[in-house]
């Protein structure tokens, strides 16, 4: 076979397992503050795509909007909970991460996963915990206990920023409380909701801006990502992210293509491009967070790898991946709330 003919038959190989003479659009939707500019220049110029970036602030958010129909959008990056709702209502395009050119790069931890499993819908995006962090030059207590959001010292008090986000404040009321994730026992829920409203008096704010709450000296301690307190510390050496003794929420956030994406072929380019370790180290680099991809730390500085806040210390409670809750759950913890937010 000559040279020509071998490489035309290795091109025509390569075009068959991810189209890659792109052009056109491509619309996201992420969580803002969350998407390196960085990586979407490198994808424009790399298939020649124009993207257009929107952010939202919860799953809930985005997944109402697309729930709503004709939402415009492509790609979005849910949760792994949202992530299992919209697979069974339909919203999903099954696009086969697994079996594109950088599949083969996904932690083998990450591929069999109760939202997604054997990565049918999904590529990785970011993972992480939520938790919360602490400025240690104002707070020299022990912070490795969710006391310090649900019963805190006076010191704290007023001075703490909640996410402004149901699960996440639900079930750490759960994990302090000593009740299951998402049980429906009535009395059990009655004893979350009477925490939450004991500890609201002891907050400061509900918001998810969590990294210029905590460094502009708003707060002292503010509820928050294992990313986002990496980022913080970068700002202010003093602030501690906590691995509280009752336990720890885990998470992970995965690309996924909307069904009937207008641009369906640029946005399975995009999965498989954001699953290439250099390009998965440049969403950590800029989010602070750990990715999911074999092979990307090398192209991080190793202090973002050892780091406390990515690789955590000896003895830290293993984060809990908490599955959707059941609908009757659901519709109890929008009422508490809804009230607890009044």
């Amino acid at each position: 076979m000559s040279g020509k003919l071998m490489a035309a038959v290795s091109a025509a190989v390569l075009l068959s397992a991810v189209p890659a003479l792109a052009d056109g659009e491509l619309h996201i939707y992420n969580w803002g503050d969350y998407t390196n500019p960085k990586l979407i220049e490198k994808f424009e110029k790399q298939y020649n795509v124009k993207v257009t970036l929107d952010d939202y602030d919860s799953n809930e958010t985005m997944l109402s909007k697309v729930r709503a129909g004709n939402s415009g959008y492509d790609i979005v990056v849910p949760s792994d909970y949202t992530v299992k709702i919209m697979i069974e209502e339909g919203l999903l395009e099954k696009t086969e991460p697994n079996a594109m050119p950088n599949g083969k790069n996904i932690d083998p931890r990450f591929v069999d996963i109760y939202w997604d499993s054997g990565r049918h819908y999904t590529a990785p995006w970011q993972f992480g915990t939520t938790a919360f962090s602490v400025n240690t030059d104002k707070f020299k207590g022990d912070i490795n206990t969710l006391a310090i959001l649900f019963n805190p010292p006076d010191e704290l008090k007023g001075q703490i920023n909640v996410l402004d986000d149901v699960n996440s404040v639900m079930h750490a009321a759960e994990r302090y409380a000593g009740v299951p994730r998402c049980g429906a026992d009535k009395a059990n829920l009655k004893k979350i909701n009477d925490l939450l409203m004991a500890a609201k008096p002891s907050w400061k704010t509900f918001s998810y801006d969590t990294i210029t709450k905590i460094t502009s000296g708003d707060v002292i301690v503010s509820e928050q990502w294992n990313g986002a307190s990496y980022r913080s510390r970068q700002k202010i050496p003093a602030i501690k992210y906590a691995y509280p003794k009752e336990g720890i929420e885990g998470w992970m956030d995965n690309v996924a293509v909307l069904k009937g994406a207008k641009n369906l072929e640029n946005a399975k380019l995009f999965q498989d491009f954001v699953m290439a370790p250099e390009n998965a180290a440049l969403i950590s680099e800029f989010a602070g967070y750990d990715n999911g991809i074999a092979g990307s730390h090398k192209f991080l500085p190793a202090e973002f790898a050892n780091s406390p806040e990515i690789s955590p210390p000896a003895g830290s409670p293993t984060p809990e991946f908490v599955q959707p809750c059941p609908p009757d759950v659901v519709e109890i913890y929008n009422k508490i709330w809804t009230n607890l937010r009044k």
